[in-house]
């Protein structure tokens, strides 16, 4: 037995001396000092009242709980592993003997009420089976009755006594087992009518027979109020028989519904509105012969017949109703029309001066501010002139943005097409002006770089002409002012010059109409979300209008203009940014103003639903289409790429050039794209399909880098879209590899033959191409036919071993292991090239 002082049971449970003799002396122990000794006894008694003190019950543990704890590990290939921990936890509680007692007092209750419930059901089982035995009893006496009724119709007709036929006698059974049995207080009713009755029926028999001596048929009659006393359970009183004691009542005939189909309707669609089972559809159309489940998609035609199939009337809708009644809504009768600013798109080949003639006009230095000097984003920007306002869009020139130049003809009302007067017409030039005329729009020509000397306008002038751009002085319909962006010299020209053209045009609008604009361009902001910069062309878009645009929709949260200044409405004309959309609309997307929140989500999921079917069949028919073609797809070598970009048009442009990249044997495929940063989801797809990332004005997150980090992935940053496109270009280049060719060094004809006890067949050769190596390979050549491949083992002038005999020198030439060299024949030497491939 251990015993510690006082101050060593102080150091243990961490309190000074005073305080713990203070507790002794309180628990009634005798120790006074320090060093006294205190025993394990004593030390159970100091603890059983600092317990009693602090308000704990000094009983035995009525609940213990166990724990255990497992790891294991769990391999995910390779060298990854993840640790899984299972933990598990049971509790044991000890009940008490009152507990215990109520438990199996419980447990004799329960017991008790089923033995009673089941009697219950077995006195009522009895009394149907003996009700039944009665009911059959009855009908058998009813139906000999009607027997004897019948014979002695007979009998009577034919002048023959009648038989006699007993009925009451049939019922004697059961009224013997009547007798038998104990007498039940729900039945004793039920029994004496029946004794009764039967005691009539005998007394009537022995009456007929002394009267008459023709026998006569007595039947047993009971009526329904006796029935039901039979039936009745109830104590004491009659339970009486009651008819339609529910309410319902049977159809009288078949329910003819009016099913909505529309393009396609799934099965259980159509079995929802016909009120019937899916399974009897699927049924229906497998005796059709086509086997079909609860979720397949049918046709409208397959569908119209199983409905009208089912007896029901069929109503065809339009796949687009809800886009019609869409149309319907937002028609917009009255209001004021008054003319509007023109919207003017600046196009033209790229570095020939768009945004520079745009920046002297706005009096800004755009132009300075962008990536390569080039322009990679639809610009969109309204000016105040002497004779009214402007919009204009820039459009990029970069051969890649042509969906952006297709988007700018059609959203604008007048194209300025710019062309340098030192450069001439160029490809895009071409593609601008193809893009103005299949949207129809006017053209006025911007020739620029006039203050330069090699300017040559009338060069402009002959090179439009070929492509149908007659100038006015020419007999044809097209305006053409000579500018200079860098010293602004015909602006003002040109700024009336499309003011003009707009006259002619008879712009108007209707400001008091809900707005209605296009997306020009839309990209993700970290801060504020979807931003899309929207180009108002009729009523007037207000902030807290809901707004329908594409397959997104949302209320408006703010508006900005082209300064990044707040206002509260944009009416016809004005581009601006809105904030508020769920999502970042497609570059050509219509905006609509909507009065109802709740229509604009309905028409905005249809809108989706009809993108994702129109996906989804296009990847199906590329699958059968393309099936044999797609069978050496394995051998083509392909480049993944993650590309995210600040704008949706960038996206656009670069996934449309990206494609039109490599050739039969190399391709690249845009695996994943958005607008935004590049995020952990884009890494670890990367990482999934072996891509590179690619970030065009945007960048990565910490998770992103930590993953690219982490695995080694190859993540790249561009702001031109030149440098994206070289490097691709370049890997792609890379992964054609090389090919080996073959250079003919030099040529020599054999002259002559000499044996050598050394080196066998000797040639004498006279070399007439190039230069004849002795450490390259060689072929011999007869008649122009390869007739051996193989290298030289020896190379003489006269007595010398040389390296090279040049073109017009003699030598002797030893062929390794061939011996057969003949006059006449030639001995040509090569060597291998690997060259570099190209797309």
């Amino acid at each position: 037995m251990t015993q510690v002082t006082v101050k060593e049971l102080a150091q243990v449970v961490d309190t000074p001396v005073e305080r713990l003799l203070q507790q002794m002396r309180e628990a009634g122990l005798p120790h006074t000092a320090a060093d006294q000794v205190v025993t394990d006894s004593e030390k159970q008694a100091l603890l059983t009242y600092l317990k009693r003190s602090h308000g704990d019950k000094l009983e035995e543990p009525r609940k213990i709980t166990l724990q255990r704890k497992t790891t294991s590990t769990l391999k995910l290939g390779g060298s990854k592993t993840i640790s899984v921990e299972v933990r598990k936890k049971k509790t044991f509680v000890k009940r008490s003997a009152e507990e215990l007692e109520a438990e199996r007092r419980r447990e004799l209750e329960e017991q008790q009420r089923a033995a009673e419930e089941a009697a219950r059901k077995a006195a009522e089982e009895e009394a149907a089976r003996k009700a039944a035995e009665e009911e059959a009893a009855r009908k058998a006496a009813a139906e000999a009755a009607a027997a004897a009724a019948q014979a002695a119709q007979q009998a009577q007709a034919a002048d023959e006594p009648a038989p006699v036929v007993e009925t009451a006698p049939a019922a004697a059974p059961v009224a013997e087992r009547k007798k038998e049995e104990p007498r039940r207080p729900e039945r004793a009713r039920g029994v004496e009518d029946e004794r009764r009755v039967d005691r009539k029926n005998s007394a009537h028999r022995s009456s007929l027979k002394d009267k008459n001596p023709a026998p006569r048929v007595s039947v047993r009659n009971v009526d329904e109020d006796a029935e039901g006393f039979r039936r009745g359970g109830g104590r004491g009183k009659p339970k009486l028989k009651k008819r339609n004691q529910h309410g319902f009542q049977n159809p009288t005939g078949p329910i003819v519904r009016e099913v909505s189909i529309g393009e396609t309707i799934t099965v259980a669609e159509l079995a929802q509105q016909m009120a019937v089972k899916a399974a009897d559809v699927v049924k229906f159309m497998f005796k059709l012969g086509s086997p079909v489940t609860i979720n397949q998609v049918l046709d409208q035609e397959t569908a119209q017949l199983v409905a009208e199939e089912f007896g029901h009337k069929v109503k065809l809708i339009s796949e687009n109703a809800l886009e019609e009644q869409l149309a319907e809504s937002l028609k917009f009768e009255g209001g004021e029309t008054v003319p509007r600013a023109p919207v003017v798109t600046v196009m033209g080949h790229v570095d020939h001066g768009k945004t520079s003639l745009l920046d002297y006009i706005r009096r800004t230095k755009v132009a300075a501010g962008e990536a390569g000097g080039i322009t990679q984003h639809i610009g969109a920007y309204h000016v105040e002139t002497d004779r009214g306002m402007v919009t204009f869009l820039d459009t990029p020139g970069h051969a890649a943005f042509t969906a952006m130049r297709a988007r700018g003809a059609k959203a604008t009302d007048i194209v300025i097409l710019v062309v340098a007067a030192d450069d001439g017409v160029m490809p895009q030039t071409e593609e601008a002006v193809q893009h103005a005329k299949a949207a129809g729009v006017p053209i006025v020509v911007a020739v620029n770089k006039i203050d330069k000397p090699e300017a040559n306008p009338d060069n402009i002038k002959n090179g439009l002409a070929a492509l149908d751009v007659i100038p006015e002085e020419w007999g044809g319909d097209t305006q053409f002012v000579h500018v200079s962006a860098k010293v602004g010299t015909g602006i003002d020209e040109l700024l009336e010059a499309v003011l003009l053209q707009a006259e002619v045009l008879e712009l108007k609008a209707t400001p008091s109409a809900p707005g209605r604009g296009v997306v020009i361009e839309s990209r993700l902001d970290k801060g504020r979300g979807p931003v899309a910069t929207v180009l108002v062309q009729d009523g007037t878009l207000r902030q807290g209008d809901m707004a329908l645009v594409g397959s997104n929709y949302g209320r408006i949260r703010a508006m900005l203009d082209e300064n990044g200044k707040q206002i509260k409405e944009a009416g016809p004309s004005i581009p601006v940014e809105i904030l508020g959309l769920d999502g970042t609309p497609d570059a050509g997307d219509e905006l609509t103003v909507v009065a109802d929140e709740r229509k604009a989500r309905e028409v905005a999921l249809f809108r989706q639903g009809k993108y994702r079917e129109v996906k989804l069949a296009r990847q199906q028919s590329a699958k059968l289409e393309n099936i044999f073609e797609s069978m050496g797809q394995d051998e083509k070598k392909t480049l993944n790429i993650v590309l995210k970009t600040d704008v949706r048009g960038t996206l656009e442009a670069l996934q449309s050039s990206l494609a039109t990249l490599g050739n039969d044997e190399v391709q690249v495929r845009v695996i994943g794209g958005g607008v935004g940063g590049i995020t952990e989801s884009d890494a670890n797809l990367a990482l999934a399909s072996n891509a590179v990332l690619f970030g065009f004005n945007v960048r990565a997150d910490a998770g992103a880098r930590k993953i690219v980090e982490q695995e080694g992935l190859d993540m790249r940053y561009y702001n031109v879209i030149y440098d994206i496109i070289d490097d691709v270009k370049k890997a792609l280049t890379g992964m054609l590899g090389s090919d080996v060719r073959e250079n003919i060094l030099g040529v020599a004809e054999v002259r002559d033959v000499f044996r050598s006890p050394k080196f066998g067949a000797i040639a004498g050769c006279m070399v007439i191409e190039g230069t004849v190596y002795r450490n390259r390979p060689i072929r011999v050549l007869r008649d122009d036919v390869v007739i051996f491949e193989g290298e030289l083992e020896s190379l003489r002038r006269f007595k010398d071993d040389v390296a090279e005999v040049r073109s017009g020198m003699e030598c002797g030439i030893g062929v390794k292991s061939y011996n057969d060299v003949q006059v006449g024949d030639k001995i040509e030497v090569y060597e291998k090239v690997q060259v570099a491939r190209s797309l």
